[in-house]
């Protein structure tokens, strides 16, 4: 089997783990508010995450060198966790997933300003036509368009905003700092409005949230896997399986069905994702690789994202506690 084969089936495992996440996520937002559910994925996420961090080996401390990118990305980090489980609790997965892959094209968009990216002809139309498959699935002027379509789209955009940062500042700051402040953020600022949302966890709900710290844990490590046999450009594609099971899982466990209109805006976002993907793959079309860099879906900061683990992507070598010295495949 060729690296690029075992990389893409492993990534395939990987986004098939992750959806069986998000169902866990939408069957507890029927009964809880997202801030609960973001709070006790993050607070079960601790102690995995700390099994990470004890490998890394790098001197230093957790004071930003870039505060302020570093303040901005921590709040993008919990608006895109609270809009994101909200949005899985209250639409179809299919909607919500449609919505959510547009963060490679909003990625590109801020990769301009923020990164000094040049975006030429090709890749800027690919974006407008993403952009146009949004609308297609938000329907604007309908009546069904509602808060959670916003929640949706908020989290695309701050998702995005968050993979953009952590690609201008990552190579000079620790892993532990990119990881541990969106989880204390999330930690701090949701323990203080939990009191005005909280109720009683039963035993079976409180393993579901123990359990959507494994699957999130158990994904992020089978992503790296992948990135680690295969090339970006055969990884990174794989994420959008993951509205395959969105159908499947909608239809058998929650009565979804998915709607025409919604299926063409999907497959207009998924084809413009792919061709940037594919674009930015080849040489001296993007200096920053900003898509294909990413490595993981809009990070939520209940655990950590791949490409602060993960050799290769942001990080360098020294900085990242779970490299190793002979690279990446």
């Amino acid at each position: 089997m060729t690296g690029n084969l075992r990389g893409a089936l492993l990534a395939l495992v990987a986004f098939a783990v992750f959806s069986v996440h998000d169902v866990v996520v939408k069957y507890l937002g029927g009964s809880y508010s997202p801030v609960q559910i973001v709070f006790f994925s993050t607070l079960f996420g601790f102690p995995l995450v700390t099994l990470m961090l004890m490998r890394d080996s790098t001197d230093g401390n957790l004071r930003p060198r870039h505060p302020w990118w570093t303040a901005l990305r921590t709040v993008a980090t919990v608006l895109t966790a609270l809009g994101a489980f909200y949005a899985f609790s209250v639409l179809p997965l299919a909607q919500t997933y449609a919505i959510l892959f547009a963060s490679p094209l909003l990625i590109t968009v801020l990769a301009v300003p923020i990164l000094g990216e040049r975006v030429r002809l090709r890749r800027g139309l690919a974006v407008l036509v993403g952009l146009v498959g949004v609308l297609i699935v938000l329907r604007p002027g309908d009546a069904d368009l509602g808060l959670g379509h916003l929640a949706a789209l908020g989290a695309a955009v701050c998702g995005a905003l968050s993979s953009i940062i952590v690609r201008k500042i990552g190579s000079e700051e620790r892993s532990a700092v990119l990881i541990l402040y969106p989880m204390m953020a999330n930690f701090l600022f949701l323990a203080c409005v939990l009191p005005f949302v909280y109720r009683p966890l039963p035993a079976a709900d409180l393993g579901a949230l123990g359990l959507m710290a494994v699957l999130a844990f158990a994904g992020t490590l089978t992503v790296i896997l992948a990135y680690r046999a295969g090339e970006a450009v055969i990884i990174a594609p794989m994420q959008y399986s993951q509205i395959i099971w969105a159908v499947l899982f909608g239809y058998l466990l929650f009565g979804e069905s998915v709607d025409g209109v919604t299926a063409l805006g999907a497959a207009v976002i998924i084809s413009s994702g792919l061709y940037i993907v594919l674009r930015e793959g080849r040489v001296a079309v993007s200096e920053n690789r900003p898509v294909l860099q990413t490595r993981s879906r809009p990070e939520t900061g209940t655990i950590p994202r791949v490409s602060l683990l993960d050799p290769g992507s942001e990080q360098t070598e020294g900085n990242d506690p779970l490299a190793k010295r002979h690279g990446t495949g």
